[in-house]
């Protein structure tokens, strides 16, 4: 995917690591960056294109795709984290999770994908998270969430391909933005991250890995669980 020239829209535009994103596009030539925000007022990048769209709204979400028809670039960033636990998370918490993280981000890729196939196929950038193969007992709901949209993007990157769509997928750890703000371990920064997910993306990667941890925990996928779950060592 040639980022130069492109028309991007990045969900979640407005700030964090997807404002990154809106930068990082336009410092690297594209022709037109759409940052897409519930509250399009809130976007604040100079050059940026504002567009109103809230992923969990499917009138939203069709009237974006109705009036970006140039894109060749969907980033799909927009997110939420509840920090719901597995035994007393509520429930709401859950389907908060997965209607913006699964259903949304599959709206949006079926919204976009008919754009994307006039336009000459373009690509299909999803952030997903370490914690797509990996859960705590804090981070469950997300990390249920973040599984499910790995696998939603699995499917999508075989299927658009039939169109000539690249799908590419972003994991990577802690970022220093207002979603982590409470985390105390070491965190990236997001402009890092969003020029390493370009750089995969332009070379045509399935999957970025941004970070030593997302390595570490992909490859930990092949072994027993007691290697990416230490503390069941000794429970058989």
């Amino acid at each position: 995917m040639q980022i130069e020239g492109a028309v991007a829209l990045v969900t979640g535009g407005n700030r964090g690591l997807g404002e990154q994103f809106v930068k990082a596009l336009l410092d690297a030539g594209a022709a037109k960056v759409y940052a897409a925000a519930r509250n399009p007022a809130s976007v604040r990048v100079p050059g940026a294109v504002p567009i109103a769209l809230d992923i969990t709204d499917p009138a939203s979400v069709r009237a974006a795709a109705e009036q970006a028809q140039d894109v060749t670039l969907l980033v799909n960033n927009a997110g939420s984290s509840t920090g719901a636990a597995i035994l007393d998370g509520a429930l709401d918490a859950y389907r908060t999770e997965f209607e913006t993280h699964v259903l949304g981000t599959l709206d949006v890729s079926r919204s976009f994908a008919p754009v994307l196939a006039r336009n000459g196929g373009g690509a299909v950038l999803n952030v997903l998270s370490v914690l797509s193969w990996v859960t705590l007992p804090d981070t469950a709901a997300y990390s249920a969430a973040k599984s499910a949209e790995w696998s939603v993007t699995n499917a999508l990157r075989v299927t658009l391909a039939e169109q000539g769509t690249q799908v590419t997928a972003l994991h990577v750890g802690y970022m220093d933005t207002d979603m982590a703000a409470a985390v105390t371990a070491p965190k990236l920064d997001p402009a890092d991250v969003a020029r390493t997910a370009l750089a995969g993306l332009a070379d045509g990667a399935h999957e970025v890995l941004a970070d030593d941890l997302s390595k570490q925990v992909k490859a930990g996928l092949a072994a027993d669980p007691t290697a990416l779950y230490p503390q069941l060592a000794g429970t058989k």
